[in-house]
């Protein structure tokens, strides 16, 4: 059982990317919840409790950088994870126009 956070931090910019659009589906592609992140980037998604299973979190980079004025090369980034009894679980992502890359987080 699983409450989800997860914080973006735009590498290019050394800011936290506020305003990116972030959805939580199942890996199956039904959706559970959509939001945008606050002014430090971060964003608590979904219900209290996230059964165990395979979930994707998709982030809306394409229109973050289009926002910012900045050519970009992925529209969106997919980070698809598994969630398996815990408690809590933080999904980072580190964006630059270019490349991006996440960890399971704590």
């Amino acid at each position: 059982m699983t409450h989800l956070t997860t914080h973006i931090l735009d590498a290019t910019a050394g800011t936290p990317a506020a305003g990116v659009t972030v959805t939580l589906a199942h890996l199956d592609g039904a959706t559970i919840d959509s939001a945008t992140t606050d002014a430090d980037g971060r964003l608590a998604l979904g219900p209290d409790v996230l059964g165990d299973g395979d979930y994707a979190l998709t982030f809306g980079t394409g229109a973050y950088f289009r926002g910012r004025g900045v050519a970009s090369f992925h529209p969106v980034a997919v980070v698809a994870f598994t969630v398996a009894g815990e408690a809590h679980l933080h999904v980072p992502l580190l964006l630059s126009p270019f490349a991006y890359s996440t960890y399971r987080g704590s």
